[in-house]
């Protein structure tokens, strides 16, 4: 069954098919779609609607589980979940264990994708990752590391960013989401309506999306070279060339990291915000290896 985009947006909208209770959290929860798993896990500071291009074709042939990770959207938390990358990698492996998931598939975006990366390590019911622009062992963004630092240390720093969230001009800049895209002006538009304005109209969104920096631990994206070796699932990297967070250069370095092998797909002048921008491309990469990811599953189930 196919979900039109416009129905899509409407229910990501109105709220979740159900809950998905993890203790801290009750995890907001949409399922689109019938047939093999997939789960998408958002980054930062976006929420389950940053996938709502990639679902109208994938719903057609996938069952497409969408997330709210603690802090964000339809979530509801305790007054101060935990947000951490492992934190986040704990919480989507609980979702995995309470939507009783056999055999499926990650999708896996920014800090998302290294979420899944986590959640994924030695669990065999992992078919494929799919990873957007993603965080790279050994790689420290100046402006993530300036942000965790100013965040962490001065005082009403939260709301300080709110206040220049508000100003066109800090919207498109570099300390904001000007390096998400390749065209500073892509910041307003859909992106400032899903993503910007509610943390413009409510605090309390704004600092839970501010909380993963703040509490970000540059360590476990070292570490991640580590996880590589454990994950036996074939992995797809697609990547923007013009990322100037995660630059492709060094996205390249890590595929031969992946156990179960990698592979890397380019989009060409797209940055950080890949799947977004420049969706049909995206999906004309990520739709044949997911369909591949479970032909194989299937065929190793039948020799085994």
């Amino acid at each position: 069954m196919t979900h039109e985009l416009g129905a899509i947006c409407a229910t990501l909208r109105k709220g979740p098919h159900d809950v998905i209770d993890v203790g801290h959290s009750r995890i907001a929860h949409w399922r689109f779609g019938q047939g093999p798993d997939l789960l998408f896990v958002h980054g930062w500071p976006l929420h389950a609607a940053t996938f709502r291009h990639l679902v109208p074709r994938l719903s057609a042939r996938f069952s497409c589980h969408l997330i709210d990770l603690p802090g964000t959207g339809h979530t509801t938390s305790e007054s101060d979940p935990p947000v951490g990358l492992r934190e986040h990698a704990a919480t989507v492996r609980r979702v995995v264990d309470e939507l009783g998931l056999k055999r499926f598939a990650y999708v896996g975006h920014d800090s998302g994708g290294s979420a899944v990366r986590i959640a994924a390590k030695d669990d065999p019911r992992v078919a494929g990752m799919l990873l957007g622009n993603t965080e790279i062992p050994g790689h420290h963004p100046w402006l993530i590391e300036t942000a965790m630092k100013g965040l962490r240390v001065l005082p009403g720093a939260v709301r300080l960013y709110g206040a220049c969230l508000r100003m066109e001009w800090f919207r498109q800049s570099m300390f904001a989401f000007g390096a998400f895209f390749t065209h500073s002006r892509s910041v307003e538009g859909e992106f400032r309506e899903w993503f910007v304005q509610p943390m413009l109209d409510a605090f309390p969104v704004l600092r839970g999306q501010m909380r993963l920096i703040q509490q970000f631990d540059p360590r476990v994206v070292d570490d991640l070279a580590e996880v590589h070796r454990h994950l036996k699932a074939p992995t797809l990297l697609i990547w923007g060339s013009a990322d100037t967070l995660f630059p492709l250069e060094k996205a390249k370095a890590m595929v031969d990291q992946f156990r179960g092998g990698a592979e890397i797909r380019v989009i060409s002048d797209a940055g950080l915000m890949g799947h977004e921008d420049r969706a049909e491309e995206f999906l004309a990469h990520a739709e044949p290896f997911l369909s591949r990811c479970f032909e194989r599953a299937r065929t190793e189930q039948l020799a085994s």
